[in-house]
């Protein structure tokens, strides 16, 4: 199992625990985490932007310049944001740390 930590932008912070393979958003949602996803992973919104702690960051792959574009759109990004649509929990991101963002999109208006 892979552990996440999670931050709230109000600095609460909970801990997940989450098989390897499963994508960072779906584990998020799962816990209740205020990502909206409305493009189911496609890379076509930036509603699951999250800050990854900077100790984490270098852990991750690249981003690819799709996802660096869609940061581009995101509220409140940072040189170590991410869309958790495009993260993969693996053995090595275990203890992994995302701050969900003061401010997000919300596409579906909720």
């Amino acid at each position: 199992m892979i552990r996440v930590r999670f931050v709230a932008a109000d600095g609460e912070t909970r801990e997940v625990s989450a098989p390897a393979g499963s994508g960072l958003l779906e584990i998020a949602q799962a816990d209740g985490q205020p990502l909206e996803g409305t493009c189911e992973g496609q890379m076509a919104c930036s509603t699951c932007h999250v800050i990854v702690a900077a100790e984490d960051f270098d852990r991750l792959p690249p981003a690819v310049e799709e996802e660096e574009d869609m940061l581009d759109l995101a509220f409140g990004a940072t040189r170590t944001s991410r869309l958790a649509c495009q993260i993969v929990l693996t053995p090595e991101l275990d203890g992994l740390t995302v701050r969900m963002p003061p401010e997000h999109r919300d596409m579906q208006g909720r």
